[in-house]
């Protein structure tokens, strides 16, 4: 059996990386992001990056690492408002965007990962999501043509995983990841937890296996908190 687990993040992205290529990943803000593979595509120094996210995380973390160096050429996603470096490199006409609803854009990476081309929904007619894109009408109401999506590269996160590539999430953390998972030419997952396979109960396993190419071990990774909230003091 081939051995999916590498001993590093960069290592675990070793002949998977190149220039003008297509990266999906994982991730709510900065929920669940695959921070440690994200620093290693930064320390790799590609170039000319189409990213396909909820959004670009904040500025340095997430996805927001690759923004601040520039790496980033296209940014397909639902929601793009706490990233500043983003939004400058935007307005100054230095980077691409194509928003999606975020139902859509989910359902795109779904159809994306199960072989559909595209799909109609009625989500944007009307509005400059549907700019240049294919309308039909289905019982009286009209509908839009949005494509799939399936990238060269998924980058996930996960809380704990088998050798074989199996997967748990937990909480708030899943978010995208599943989907994502499935919806590229190679997947690589980082886990907080590595056991052995037969130590996950198969009822648990959200992303099967076959799913996951490679996998790194990110025990005890920092997770940042997007927005404080606490209650003052009586």
């Amino acid at each position: 059996m081939t051995n999916k687990v590498y001993r590093d993040s960069a290592s675990a992205l070793t002949g998977l990386l190149r220039d003008g290529m297509t990266i999906i990943s994982g991730g709510f803000g900065i929920c669940g992001i695959p921070d440690s593979l994200l620093a290693a595509i930064e320390d790799s120094g590609v170039r000319d990056l189409t990213i396909v996210t909820n959004n670009p995380g904040l500025d340095g973390m997430g996805v927001g690492r690759l923004v601040n160096t520039r790496q980033v050429r296209k940014l397909i996603a639902s929601y793009a408002g706490e990233n500043a470096t983003f939004a400058k490199q935007y307005l100054a006409g230095e980077v691409e965007l194509e928003y999606c609803p975020q139902g859509s854009l989910v359902e795109r990476i779904r159809a994306g990962g199960s072989g559909i081309p595209a799909f109609y929904t009625p989500t944007g007619v009307g509005t400059q999501v549907a700019e240049g894109k294919e309308t039909r009408l289905f019982d009286g109401r009209e509908y839009l043509l949005e494509r799939g999506i399936f990238g060269d590269l998924a980058v996930i996160h996960a809380w704990k995983g088998d050798s074989e590539g199996n997967l748990v999430y937990r909480m708030t953390a899943r978010n995208f990841n599943p989907v994502m998972a499935t919806a590229a030419k190679v997947t690589v997952a980082e886990v907080e937890h590595l056991v052995e396979p037969g130590e996950i109960d198969p009822d648990h396993i959200i992303t099967p296996g076959i799913f996951v190419k490679r996998m790194v071990q990110v025990p005890d990774p920092y997770k940042h908190i997007e927005k404080r909230t606490v209650r003052q003091r009586a």
